[in-house]
Formats: structure tokens, C-alpha cells, sequence
């Protein structure tokens, strides 16, 4: 988990009772959103090992983080951890084009699309050659923004409109879209309202933590 305060509701990656089985959390001290977002915590590589192995050694199967952008570190703390880490929803991404019908695409709902780069894309799997991805990202200075980096009070209503007026311009956009990724671990208790008015399929990080929990032996 990222070192943050603002709320966490049912949906969130950071609130159990998201999940149909057993979690545990381990907070890396220093990781703040920001950072993160903009690639600057690389110096935290180190910690976020220790968290994973802490995690580890209390009976944790697999591992998942709570920011999608974490993505470009994904080989470098997989290599390190001593079980499956899944870094971000983006790593679906090569299942879900390979799944679409033809002429259909994915769009990517971030928390900030000017920092996605064409770099996060390829660490998660997507090939060279393939187009990037079209992408809408959370406005600056928005709902959402305020909440993870200013710790304002959790205004679901308020949060929602804007999520789904970012949807709303995204389809407009980009007509041929055949579903919906949302790479920011925050957006999932919108997943089924996204899902609902716009007719698409919406994969988030608890699809990506289902299916990866789904592989891990019994205890």
C-alpha cells in the first residue's frame, strides 16, 4: 500500500472487505501518491521488498499493490519477491485485446493520463508493435485528486459525476471501444456503475486480484 490517508470504501483495494477471501496490508512508509504517479519513488524499491516479503512470511500467497502506476517496477520486484507480485490492472492488458472482437479496443481510465506513458504499456505486457492504448485521465486539481493527495473528505456523489463525465468524453472519443480498464486502484467501487450505463465489460484490480488468488494453492 501507498503511504496515504483519505478514506477507503467497499470497492477500494485498500478496504477487506473488497475481496471474497482473506488480505493482508503492509503500508510502504514514504510512498506517496505523487511520487509514484510521476516515477519518483524508486528509491523505495527496497521497502517495498520488505513489505512484500513481511507480507510473505505472515501467509500471503501472492501480492498486489495498491497503485497501477507501479507497473514500471513490475519485473525489477518480481525478480526480488519470493512469490507472484501483480504491481497494476495494466497487466491485464494483453488478455483483454486478445479477447476483443475485431475493431474493438481498450480504454484506459487513469489517475493522471500525462504521466501513462507508452513505457507503463510495454512493462505490462503489451507487445512493441501494438498501438498504445487510447486513454482519458482523472482532471488535476479534481474530485479525486483532492481525495488521494489532499486527504478531502470522501464525496461519493461528487467523485462519480466526475468519473463518469471522463467515461462520457473517452466514448466520444473513441467510438470503437470494447471495454474498459481502470488503471487507478481507487475507481473499482464505480466499476459496476461504469459497467451498467455504458453497456461495456470494465476490468479493474479485483478482477486482476480474483484471478491471481484463483491460482494460489490451498493452505
Amino acid at each position: 500500500m501507498l503511504d496515504t490517508g483519505f478514506e477507503r470504501p467497499v470497492g477500494d483495494v485498500g478496504n477487506a472487505g473488497s475481496w471474497p477471501f482473506p488480505v493482508l496490508y503492509r503500508t510502504v512508509s514514504g510512498a506517496l501518491p505523487r511520487d509514484v504517479v510521476d516515477g519518483r519513488e524508486g528509491g523505495l524499491t527496497d521497502a517495498f521488498v520488505e513489505a512484500g516479503e513481511d507480507l510473505i512470511r505472515q501467509g500471503a500467497g501472492a501480492l498486489l499493490t495498491s497503485c497501477g502506476f507501479l507497473v514500471l517496477r513490475q519485473r525489477r520486484l518480481a525478480a526480488r519477491l519470493s512469490r507472484p507480485l501483480a504491481t497494476s490492472s495494466l497487466l491485464q492488458l494483453p488478455q483483454i485485446a486478445a479477447m476483443l472482437p475485431a475493431g474493438r479496443r481498450i480504454g484506459v481510465v487513469t489517475y493522471d493520463a500525462a504521466s501513462l506513458t507508452p513505457a507503463h504499456f510495454r512493462e505490462a505486457g503489451l507487445a512493441e508493435t501494438a498501438p498504445s492504448p487510447p486513454v482519458a485521465g482523472l482532471p488535476r486539481g479534481g474530485a479525486f485528486h483532492r481525495l488521494i493527495e489532499k486527504n478531502e473528505p470522501y464525496d461519493r456523489p461528487g467523485l462519480e459525476a466526475e468519473l463518469m463525465a471522463v467515461m462520457e468524453e473517452l466514448l466520444r472519443r473513441e467510438p470503437a471501444i470494447g471495454a474498459i480498464l481502470l488503471e487507478c486502484t481507487n475507481l473499482p467501487p464505480f466499476t459496476a456503475s461504469i459497467a451498467a450505463r455504458f453497456g461495456l465489460p470494465v476490468f479493474d484490480v479485483l478482477t486482476l486480484g480474483r484471478w491471481l488468488h484463483a491460482g494460489i494453492p490451498a493452505a
